[in-house]
């Protein structure tokens, strides 16, 4: 099964623009997960799904301008920010700085250009991923003998182990996925395995914990997994250990 394919929100208030980026994007494998017009929107957006890259646009309409929101982005979210920009003077520059961005990109650009900008801050993302040490307990998960408390838009609800079907990394974020419902933690997914037991549940990839008794399926050759509707992948130096413990269920 293909790895996650990364996701990218674009922020960019001329529609014909931020329409012809999105192409070349969805051409070069990314998935667009949506364009907006005003950094107000974006940061709504970004409540609820997080992309690996955010373009940002400098000049936006709205209250915000693109550094403004990026400054934002940088505190609330933690998502890596490419500026798009036309103005490419050493002002605006330094100002741009000052909100940490992952890169520039001067408009008009090549296709080349983005797709190697790109390629270049994913690859500092992973190995920033690798080297980041683990993070300290946080109160957005706490665990008891059959349930986790999940802090989920203000409160800590209650979800029981057996209810979950998988958890999912999302950079620093994760998702926890039950039968009804879904969950975005900004805590990494090692941090909600720590706290699953590890005799129901399972890391089969890097991006994935599983609740073995979930499972509905595995394929032939054991590269990926069911639960429900989803197919999760399985990596190669987890496949004999995955392979055991369904045997053991």
């Amino acid at each position: 099964m293909k790895e996650r394919i990364p996701k990218i929100l674009m922020v960019e208030d001329d529609m014909i623009i931020a329409a012809d980026i999105s192409m070349q994007l969805t051409k070069l494998g990314y998935e667009v997960i949506g364009i907006s017009t005003r950094a107000e929107d974006a940061l709504k957006t970004l409540e609820s799904n997080r992309p690996d890259i955010i373009l940002m646009d400098i000049v936006l309409s709205g209250k915000m301008n693109g550094i403004e929101a990026a400054k934002v982005v940088l505190e609330k979210f933690q998502v890596p920010v490419i500026f798009l920009t036309s103005n490419a003077d050493d002002a605006s520059f330094q100002e741009a700085l000052t909100a940490k961005p992952y890169a520039f990109i001067t408009k008009p650009f090549q296709k080349s250009h983005l797709e190697r900008t790109i390629k270049l801050a994913l690859q500092r993302i992973a190995v920033e991923e690798e080297s980041a040490p683990a993070p300290e307990a946080s109160d957005h998960v706490s665990a008891m003998e059959d349930r986790l408390f999940i802090r989920s838009k203000g409160e800590m609800v209650k979800v029981l182990l057996k209810e979950i079907l998988y958890a999912e990394a999302d950079r620093n974020y994760c998702k926890v996925f039950t039968e009804n419902e879904s969950y975005l933690l900004s805590v990494p997914l090692r941090n909600i395995e720590a706290q699953l037991p590890a005799d129901q549940f399972i890391r089969v990839h890097r991006s994935f914990v599983v609740n073995l008794q979930k499972i509905d399926a595995i394929s032939e050759y054991h590269e990926y997994l069911t639960i429900q509707s989803s197919q999760i992948p399985i990596a190669r130096r987890a496949k004999e250990e995955v392979v055991k413990r369904l045997r053991m269920v």
